[in-house]
């Protein structure tokens, strides 16, 4: 029951079984299956009055025809004609007949539905909240530009990749995996910090080294040369991100990664806003690389530079202006905001914390 958001650790894992993929996506349908959406609570109520009012009736009419002087068979088929017709068995089964169908057909198609409170609300929802990477986009950066202030581009990129590699992020990963295919040398750390939707800090041999946005080591007291900013501000307007390395308190450069959108998300985006549903994309990352993106997909409303703490308090906003907020992602950081959403939708190729949180599960990326 512990997340660990800022360092790093490793561990064996002994025990694979129930928490294999397969394993719980059998419990998801099993658990959705099983439960009842509003409709069916309902049915249920009704139910509970009715069965006796309608065999009350039943056992009227055939005591009224008994009376009457008719043969018992006339009788019998009286009392089990008013029974069969009023008997309320569509209402009591057709609805968790219906949720049973549904949420195991979508798991046919990798679509995993929680419960049936969330298939029921789920046309309700008048807003969607996309994460931009790993959910518009592939979440598979590659880099594009090393661009090295005072070093070789090789020390700059296997400096970001010693600080990089205790870390999870998709950004994090495409540094690290650059490094090791250019066969460079990564180091320990001393000390490991992550800072949510900012950065890392690190001790290499004794050196305090930071990789992070430009924004936040500049808060670090760290000196950026005019001609990085502008350089870095060039590729930005492109839709890439940067991100910034630092040695004491001087920028040694910045390296930039491209990630590319998925093909799907620019029809996905279309449909949605075809059914008169607003599409707002919220990401951690820069209004320039935000603004490319969203451009790409036909996406007109953003939230850019949003930290990770406060996408829930993003998805609350316009759940207080009236909407019905359904949010998808993927990564540790939209958790809070996929539990606090009325439908939270997480990629299945995602983290564990944002499957967990979410009503539906997308098992296809």
């Amino acid at each position: 029951a512990s997340i660990n958001k800022t360092g790093f650790f490793k561990y064996t894992a002994t025990k694979v079984g129930e928490d294999a993929a397969l394993a719980r996506i059998v419990r998801l349908v099993e658990e959705a299956q099983g439960s009842k959406a509003p409709i069916a609570r309902i049915a249920d109520k009704v139910s509970g009055w009715f069965v006796p009012i309608v065999i009350s009736l039943a056992a009227l009419a055939a005591i009224y025809w008994a009376v009457n002087g008719e043969s018992a068979s006339f009788v019998l088929t009286i009392f089990v004609s008013v029974l069969v017709i009023a008997c309320p068995c569509a209402l009591g089964l057709a609805t968790p007949t219906a949720i049973m169908v549904s949420t195991g057909k979508g798991a046919e198609y990798g679509i995993l539905i929680k419960g049936g409170e969330a298939l029921e609300n789920a046309q309700h929802v008048i807003a969607v909240v996309l994460d931009k990477t790993g959910t518009i986009t592939s979440g598979k950066p590659a880099i594009t530009d090393i661009v090295p202030e005072g070093l070789s581009e090789d020390t700059l990129l296997a400096m970001a990749a010693s600080v990089e590699n205790g870390s999870e992020h998709p950004l994090a990963q495409a540094i690290v995996e650059r490094a090791r295919n250019k066969h460079l040398r990564i180091q320990g750390l001393a000390a490991f910090n992550a800072i949510p939707g900012e950065g890392i800090e690190a001790l290499l041999n004794g050196q305090a080294l930071r990789v992070g946005k430009s924004k936040w080591l500049q808060d670090q007291g760290v000196h950026i040369s005019a001609e990085l900013l502008t350089r870095g501000d060039q590729l930005a307007t492109r839709g890439k991100t940067l991100v910034y390395i630092s040695t004491g308190n001087t920028c040694r450069g910045f390296i930039a990664l491209a990630d590319t959108v998925k093909p799907e998300s620019l029809e996905a985006v279309r449909l949605l806003q075809d059914m008169g549903i607003r599409v707002i994309m919220l990401t951690g990352d820069n209004k320039s690389t935000a603004k490319a993106i969203a451009r790409e997909v036909g996406i007109t409303e953003i939230r850019s530079e949003v930290l990770p703490a406060d996408k829930a308090k993003e998805v609350q906003l316009l759940q207080a202006h009236g909407n019905i907020v359904a949010m998808a992602g993927d990564g540790i950081n939209d958790a809070p905001a996929l539990a606090c959403a009325d439908i939270g939708i997480a990629i299945g190729s995602g983290t564990d914390i944002a499957i967990e949180s979410a009503d539906i599960v997308l098992m296809h990326s």
